[in-house]
């Protein structure tokens, strides 16, 4: 018996969700810093409630920092103001939602889908269309599943399906453990915004980890052959 190296498995990209944004001009200050300093795929831009036209106007701040990084813009739900406001997609919580913004997004924007609570659901989601599906994020009620049943279910997914799988990180730690279980996209959160170092250095570390996590599980992989 001789073993082969197995093909490199890509390291997961980081996909970076803002906080709620009212106004966009301090963050705009501090993001094309930010997407320089670590391989991020992606903004998930979450915007505070408000009205069509100011919610759009925010977009349209944000939107040539993000792009210009190379990084895709995401809005997080208001499927109906991606085009008019030049954003790249939409994530979508349920699969009611993501049926409902499938016309008005495809085949040019990019549909995400989480509120993903069975394997069932998942499945569907991936077989309907969905660019990705998302496991681990919080619920209207803020509550989420334990960081090994999102593993679970990411290493579930990265072995068996095609569409890319993202793991919600609410911690350095759960991002390094998603990594392991094989997910394409970290999303990291509210926690690099609140570190008291600031949120580029918690970026990076972010980033650090999930590459040694990834490493440690993946970097030496091999495969026999006769």
């Amino acid at each position: 018996m001789a073993t082969k190296p197995v093909p490199p498995r890509p390291a997961p990209r980081l996909y970076l969700a803002t906080l709620p944004v009212t106004d966009p001009a301090q963050l705009l200050a501090s993001l094309p810093d930010l997407l320089t300093a670590a391989d991020v795929a992606a903004v998930l831009l979450r915007l505070a409630p408000s009205d069509e036209r100011s919610m759009i106007q925010r977009v349209k701040a944000l939107a040539p920092a993000i792009q210009k990084a190379g990084a895709a813009l995401l809005l997080d739900g208001h499927p109906t103001l991606v085009a008019r406001a030049g954003a790249d997609g939409a994530n979508l919580t349920g699969l009611d939602a993501m049926q409902e913004a499938m016309p008005t997004l495809k085949p040019d924007r990019i549909v995400g889908i989480g509120g993903l609570s069975t394997r069932h659901d998942a499945m569907v989601a991936g077989e309907a269309g969905a660019d990705y599906v998302l496991f681990g994020e919080p619920d209207a009620n803020g509550e989420r599943p334990s960081a090994d049943a999102v593993f679970e279910r990411l290493q579930w997914w990265a072995e068996v399906f095609e569409p890319p799988c993202v793991g919600f990180a609410a911690t350095k730690e759960e991002a390094g453990l998603f990594a392991s279980a094989g997910a394409d996209f970290i999303l990291i959160s509210d926690f690099i915004w609140q570190d008291e170092r600031g949120p580029r250095a918690a970026l990076v570390e972010a980033a650090n980890i999930v590459r040694q996590s990834f490493g440690e599980a993946f970097g030496h992989t091999t495969v026999e052959e006769e």
